[in-house]
């Protein structure tokens, strides 16, 4: 089997996908860099069964997913997970149609209705980019003041990023939340990322312990998976008064600091899931 191995930096997690992917036989690993790519529409013949994404840019990884699958290459993960996953509106959406278990989320399009909705909130919320990862650019609005001066500053920077007020309420965590990840219809594994700071994500310094998957963190696991497309993704729970809430869906996601932490060869399950999506 041929396998496409789409990526931007080789960072640890990809190293573990090589790795495993070269200990399998019968398996070519393409390596596509995707800072050296171009294409051609609808003369591009690959000659791939499978592409693995792993790029760290989201609109070099979707548009790349869209071509490959225009030319009848499958991707892991295709191009509706990675449209809806890329985008916290859009994954809100897909979760509140399957009635998948989130925090309120409200979103405005300029200063003073987005104001407005986070009076009607109440206090706390977190203010967020509708796209983006690893907990940049997140802001924790406690009070009228700081919600004021923060929806000031994001429509003077004027950008796309700063366009869109996607409002969610802040859930008290208790200085913890859980990652968990599945591959297809399984949750394979689950951490507990843990820090005093109310940014829990590792790259943010938030340390990774081992979570038992219960049938309840499983349960949705795998509805949210399901809500966005399916495939190999990460999700963010939050422990919360009215039972566990969905945060967020990563379709391109990290597990480096994951794999010792659970005792769950990560990479092996979704270079299985990989070569089973290619060979279908």
């Amino acid at each position: 089997m041929k396998v496409g191995f789409l990526h931007s930096l080789i960072r640890k997690d990809e190293k573990f996908l090589i790795e495993e992917f070269n200990r399998r036989k019968n398996v070519e690993l393409v390596m596509i860099d995707d800072r050296k790519l171009s294409f051609t529409i609808g003369k591009d013949s690959f000659g791939l069964d499978v592409v693995i994404e792993r790029s760290i840019n989201h609109s070099r990884a979707l548009h790349s997913i869209e071509l490959y699958e225009s030319a009848g290459v499958k991707c892991v993960n295709n191009s509706r997970v990675a449209t809806v996953c890329g985008d916290k509106l859009l994954t809100s959406i897909e979760l509140g149609k399957q009635n998948v278990p989130q925090p309120e989320v409200r979103v405005a399009f300029t200063e003073e209705s987005a104001l407005q909705a986070i009076e009607e909130m109440g206090y706390p919320v977190v203010l967020k980019p509708a796209v983006g990862s690893w907990g940049r650019l997140l802001s924790k609005i406690n009070d009228k003041d700081a919600a004021e001066s923060i929806l000031e500053h994001k429509t003077i920077l004027g950008s796309y990023h700063h366009s869109i007020f996607y409002i969610q309420k802040y859930v008290e965590k208790n200085g913890r939340d859980i990652r968990s990840f599945v591959v297809g219809d399984e949750c394979i594994a689950a951490i507990y990322r843990t820090s005093p700071h109310w940014i829990t994500n590792t790259a943010r310094g938030g340390e990774a312990t081992n979570c038992p998957v219960t049938n309840e963190i499983a349960e949705i696991s795998v509805k949210a998976a399901h809500a966005v497309g399916g495939g190999v993704v990460a999700i963010d729970l939050f422990e919360s008064d009215e039972g566990i809430l969905v945060n967020e869906v990563n379709y391109t996601m990290e597990f480096k600091n994951s794999i010792a932490t659970t005792g769950v060869d990560i990479p092996a399950k979704i270079v299985d899931y990989v070569l089973l999506v290619g060979s279908n």
